[in-house]
C-alpha cells in the first residue's frame, strides 16, 4: 500500500494558484519598483507552472506547455530588463525606487 499519493493536476494548479497570489500580494503591497518586479516575474512563473501542468495532463504527447512557457519566460526576461534600466535611470535622477515618488506624469 502506498502511503504517498500521486502528484495530479489539482497539486499543480494550487501550486500556481499560490505562486500568483504571493506575487499579486507582493504587486498590491511594495512600494519598492525592483518588488514589483519580482511580484510579476512570480505571477509569470505561476501560469508557466500551469502551463506545463495541463501539458503533462491534458496533451502530454505535445509540447505545446512547454513552448508556451518558454515564450512566457523571454517575455519576462525581456520586461525585467526593461524594468530594471528604466529603474537604474530613475535612480540616478531620484535617488529613490518608490514608485509613490514618481508623479512627474501627475497634473
Amino acid at each position: 500500500m502506498a502511503l504517498v499519493a500521486p502528484i495530479g493536476l489539482t497539486h499543480f494548479l494550487l501550486l500556481g494558484t499560490a505562486l500568483f497570489c504571493l506575487g499579486l500580494y507582493s504587486v498590491f503591497i511594495k512600494r519598492n519598483a525592483i518588488a514589483l518586479l519580482m511580484g510579476i516575474e512570480l505571477m509569470l512563473n505561476a501560469v508557466n507552472v500551469n502551463l506545463i501542468a495541463f501539458n503533462k495532463f491534458i496533451a502530454p504527447a505535445s509540447y505545446t506547455g512547454q513552448v508556451f512557457s518558454i515564450f512566457v519566460i523571454v517575455v519576462a526576461a525581456a520586461e525585467v530588463a526593461v524594468g530594471l534600466a528604466l529603474v537604474i535611470s530613475i535612480y540616478r535622477d531620484r535617488a529613490t525606487t518608490s514608485v509613490d515618488d514618481l508623479d512627474w506624469l501627475k497634473w
